[in-house]
């Protein structure tokens, strides 16, 4: 089972248990049902979440004094929900996860629970414990603690109860329900709370006994002192205690540390920070000898500095060896940065707190903020005009290349994260840095593409296949393959300036050959880029910030044993966020700098299967060019045109095999990476072909892909089934996440606007054409960015007409039109059809 979260509320999918299936039912009637329970179902991350805040609800609910009057949920101060969002696991649609979000399915179970309170027979605390018998309901007794200027006694005590009609809620003295309440039920019931809480506190119990309960009373320092210890007693038998604030912040003693008020002689990972210790108790600042005198108090509470404090001599002990400690520590930068995380024992972590100083404020403010940084000078040899969000990407990764830390650039898919590297990469290629990027090889021809556009300064060399040998003086940016660093040894001998890995998700079982091969690369500085960060697997998340940054989240075991003894996402998410940058689609800000339809060119390779196809078929129709003529010609052109885009779609397409096994195509492999994202965002893609026969081939691929069937849709369809398929895929209540459509088939009249990517598999070479297909998604109707994806087989007829097309060289709009399909082809000379034909890359 797998909850995934959505924009608004959430999703199950994968069910198979009772309360799996219940939840992908009624999802938000039986996680209200969930709710009252104390027990967690299924090791799942992402229920144990949505459970831990239907609990929360109820935890409101029954600790709700003035519920049985009101009988309605009244909303918990925001700070409540702020501390849930700190708390969400890594889980698809985390990012969903907003104050607004929590408080939307807090709404959802008000309105379940009036409409059922509404029916109810009986009293509110009788509603609850028919859900669990085991929950115990405040009552509408009050114990209040109240300062007094008196030496003598110093507290006054108070009971109370609250009473009303028509939600209309009054305190009064718990006297008056001897007057208020005749019958003898109602005053069991009103007591009920006070009465468990006698059983267990003889303080209290000796109250009730004498009757003084019912009376305004005088504590002394002793007796407030005993008051104040057994509260969490008195609320969790359902008595309300109003109490001082000096005791909700006095109860926590810290030694507190300044780290890092000044820069250190050298910047880097292992600089070494001065710590600046201080005691406190509560809000207030402790010298060690006011410590030592409050120890020679006997233990209660201590009137000093104007306020109450709590004298507890094994706490202030404890403290005081701390702050000992801490005077003769220095601390690294890299311990600094994980936030608050000391090298002191765990039992002594609840009384130590590290802050960071003016200088180290600043390095994290930058990281965490990255608008703040300074703007790094641009290179002017950069073809590219960044867009805003792009710049502070640009500016966030020159300054932690600078400073040596280890940076997660995680935007969403298709917000340029390719672009934003090379843009660094030439801004640092005058200094004379050498990088190693290492990608999947389906990859490598779009790196070489886009550097040759934005960077073309930017010296390359492509280190896979038969070309192996290297000296880093030969460019400035060298790539290979994630399968190629295992083979070359060479590459473990140098250290690079800077290590990038592209699609980083490839590292992120630590077991693997692959993952130790590439951890065992030297560099000064490392960046990892992937649009889809690590979801569920927490033991991914430990392996890519293991690469990044080593040892921020301790050693392999120990992160295990923290996840076994229950993951704290509020730490975890508070150590990462400074080496991480993820931007998303659905932020606004982001939203207002993208246009509304983002075309994206994917460069694919030929595999060598491929490479020969083509090259015989280019030998078969140069030839036949010399010899024909006329409408043979142009058929002859035509045909060749169709065999070249089978080949590049796959071999087994040109010689009708039925394997089609994804290794031998780019194509199937590129498609596999952009699909493998939108699944894990679950989003929906239409994938579009100009060949009836790779429907099939596609669907029974893609079905592996996403786990699960998508539709398909071509001239084979009868008519009037297309509209059953249109609403299938369009239907919110189902993730039905791709549909396969022939471009002339599903070309023109659907409306798709569930889907918000498209891929071109294969080009019809008419803009016209194309774009009616993508305006499939792209129109009325569509509420999110549409993505559009173009595959373009490198050195092939498809790049060079592609580019043809965008340089409109030869070409006028008259030329091609809406139904001239490829004919404009046919009216080139030989010589143009010789170098349109002839493949231009290497064996």
């Amino acid at each position: 089972m797998q909850v995934i979260y959505l924009k608004e509320g959430f999703y199950v999918e994968n069910a198979e248990s009772k309360w799996a299936l219940k939840l992908q039912a009624e999802p938000f009637e039986t996680l209200y049902e969930l709710g009252f329970s104390e027990t967690i179902l299924e090791d799942e991350p992402g229920l144990n979440y949505l459970v831990k805040v239907a609990q929360t609800f109820v935890e409101v609910l029954k600790t709700d004094g003035d519920l049985e009057v009101t009988r309605k949920f009244r909303f918990p101060d925001e700070t409540v929900y702020e501390n849930l969002v700190q708390e969400v696991p890594f889980v698809i649609g985390s990012e969903f996860v907003t104050v607004t979000w929590l408080q939307a399915i807090h709404q959802t179970f008000a309105e379940l629970f009036a409409q059922e309170l509404a029916v109810f027979p009986g009293s509110v605390a009788e509603y609850i414990q028919a859900k669990n018998k085991a929950l115990i309901i405040a009552g509408r007794v009050y114990f209040h603690l109240i300062e007094r200027k008196d030496a003598d006694s110093p507290f006054a005590f108070l009971a109370t109860y609250s009473s009303g009609e028509k939600g209309k809620v009054s305190h009064f003295p718990l006297k008056n329900a001897l007057l208020e309440f005749h019958d003898t039920k109602e005053m069991l019931a009103l007591l009920s709370a006070v009465g468990r809480v006698a059983n267990e506190s003889v303080f209290i119990s000796q109250f009730v006994e004498s009757g003084e309960l019912f009376a305004p009373l005088r504590f002394n320092e002793q007796e407030a002192y005993q008051f104040l210890k057994e509260t969490p007693l008195y609320e969790a038998n359902g008595v309300i205690c109003r109490i001082p604030n000096f005791w909700k912040k006095t109860q926590k003693s810290t030694v507190k540390i300044t780290i890092g008020d000044k820069q250190p002689s050298h910047v880097g990972i292992d600089a070494l920070l001065a710590g600046r210790p201080e005691m406190y108790l509560g809000e207030d600042r402790y010298t060690k000898e006011e410590i030592k005198a409050l120890l020679q108090q006997s233990e209660g509470l201590a009137f000093i500095k104007g306020k109450w404090v709590e004298v507890d001599h094994e706490k202030l002990a404890q403290l005081l060896e701390i702050y000992e400690a801490a005077q003769e520590k220095e601390w690294s930068l890299f311990e600094a940065l994980r936030q608050g995380q000391s090298t002191i024992e765990n039992d002594q972590q609840a009384f130590l707190e590290t802050t960071n100083g003016e200088w180290l404020s600043e390095i994290i403010t930058n990281m965490t903020t990255p608008r703040t940084i300074h703007k790094s000078k641009f290179p002017g040899s950069f073809q590219a005009t960044l867009r805003p969000y792009q710049e502070t990407g640009y500016n966030w990764l020159t300054f932690m290349q600078a400073h040596g830390f280890g940076a997660l650039l995680a935007d969403d898919m298709g917000l340029g994260k390719t672009v934003q590297i090379l843009a660094l990469l030439d801004a640092i290629r005058p200094q004379k840095k050498r990088t190693l990027l290492v990608l999947p090889a389906s990859l490598i021809e779009n790196w070489k593409k886009e550097a040759a556009k934005f960077a073309p300064k930017l010296a390359l060399r492509v280190l896979h296949g038969k070309n192996l040998t290297f000296d880093l003086t030969d460019a400035d940016l060298f790539i290979t393959t994630y399968g190629m660093v295992a083979k070359i040894d060479a590459l473990k001998e140098e250290t690079f300036d800077l290590l990038i890995l592209d699609e980083a998700q490839a590292i992120k079982n630590p077991a693997t050959k692959q993952t130790k091969s590439v951890k065992a690369l030297h560099a000064q500085a490392k960046i990892a880029m992937t649009g889809t960060p690590i979801e569920n697997q927490l033991s991914d998340l430990w392996s890519l910030f293991d690469f990044l940054n080593p040892g921020l989240l301790g050693s392999s075991k120990e992160f295990k044993q923290q996840m076994k003894n229950g993951a704290d996402y509020r730490t975890l998410r508070k150590m990462i966020t400074p080496f991480t940058l993820r931007r998303l689609k659905t932020d606004q800000q982001i939203i207002s700098d993208l246009p509304e339809k983002n075309e994206i060119k994917e460069y694919i390779a030929l595999s060598k299967k491929q490479i020969a196809l083509y090259k015989s078929v280019q030998k078969e129709m140069l030839q036949a060019l010399e010899v024909s003529e006329g409408m043979q010609r142009k058929g002859m052109v035509l045909t060749a045109i169709s065999k070249f885009k089978q080949i590049c779609n796959h071999p087994d397409q040109y010689l009708g095999n039925q394997t089609f096994k994804p290794a031998m195509s780019g194509k199937f492999e590129t498609l596999a990476d952009i699909c493998r994202t939108i699944r894990d965002k679950r989003e929906r893609v239409l994938i579009f072909t100009q060949f009836k026969e790779m429907c099939e081939p596609l669907h029974t691929f893609l079905a592996e892909v996403f786990g699960q069937e998508g539709l398909v849709l071509h001239g084979g369809t009868p008519v009037k089934h297309r509209g059953d398929l249109v609403d299938t895929f369009n239907a919110p209540e189902t993730y039905t996440p791709y549909m396969i459509l022939s471009l002339k088939a599903g070309g023109v009249g659907l409306n798709l606007t569930a889907a918000n990517h498209i891929i071109h598999f294969d080009r019809w070479w008419n803009p016209a054409i194309e774009n009616q297909a993508t305006d499939r998604a792209f129109r009325i109707g569509q509420e999110k960015n549409v993505f559009v994806y173009k595959f373009v087989t490198s050195g092939t007829i498809e790049e060079k007409i592609d580019q043809m097309l965008l340089e409109k060289l030869q070409l006028s709009t008259e030329l091609i039109t809406e139904t001239s399909g490829e004919q404009w082809l046919t009216e080139m000379s030989n010589e143009e059809l010789k170098q349109l034909f002839t493949l231009e890359v290497n064996p």
